[in-house]
């Protein structure tokens, strides 16, 4: 302990600085999927994308890292423009020793802002910045991240599950229709599932669902 205080206490401010921006991009790497989920659309696809399986009732066919690995490259093609601001105008900088630590942060924080205020209903951002007693904004950089991000997020949920139950409908009347017809048979013995499952499976390739799907995606982030 005390050979630490001896080697910080004759450390130069550079070496503190830097030991500093060492801990602070620790503490953001640690946060990264934190910031993954809820301040990009991660949420909305991979929620989706999960009620399409649930919908057709393959079970865990596409399996979870076929899923995310789709939603992660989905999150990445439709946030590149806000990570290319954010890399020009505060990591750049940055690293260039032009601003510093505290300024990048600001200056990072702005094209995320512009993306999640774009998708975030004003319903769901009044109510948090209620809760917490903050003045109304009068423009984006004066959003709080601490009510926009809990904000965005419902709003994707909301969105994600309005889909979702788009995306049953059809599947739904698939599972009706087969349920009807194996009644009227007599044959309650066998489970439905059985039954529709391939037919679900054959009106979702012959409509190329994956590619409406993706495409309704890319779509509502317009």
């Amino acid at each position: 302990m005390n050979e630490f205080m001896h080697y910080f206490n004759n450390s130069s401010p550079e070496n503190v600085s830097l030991s500093v921006k060492l801990l602070l991009l620790l503490t953001v790497l640690s946060l990264a999927p934190s910031i993954l989920i809820l301040m990009t659309c991660f949420t909305r696809i991979i929620i989706v994308l999960s009620f399409v399986r649930t919908a057709l009732g393959t079970q865990q066919m596409p399996p979870n890292q076929v899923l995310v690995g789709l939603a992660l490259f989905l999150t990445f093609f439709i946030m590149t423009p806000v990570f290319q601001q954010v890399n020009k105008e505060a990591l750049t900088p940055l690293f260039k020793n032009e601003i510093n630590l505290e300024e990048a942060y600001d200056r990072a924080s702005v094209p995320f802002k512009d993306f999640m205020s774009r998708y975030t209903r004003e319903k769901d951002l009044d109510l948090f910045l209620q809760y917490s007693n903050a003045k109304r904004p009068k423009s984006i950089e004066d959003i709080p991240l601490t009510a926009l991000v809990p904000a965005f997020a419902i709003s994707e949920l909301k969105t994600a599950f309005q889909m979702g139950f788009m995306l049953f409908i059809p599947f739904l009347v698939i599972d009706m229709v087969v349920s009807s017809v194996l009644m009227s048979m007599g044959m309650m013995m066998l489970p439905p599932i059985m039954i529709s499952l391939p037919f679900k499976i054959l009106l979702f390739v012959l409509v190329d669902g994956w590619h409406l799907v993706i495409e309704s995606l890319l779509q509502s982030y317009k």
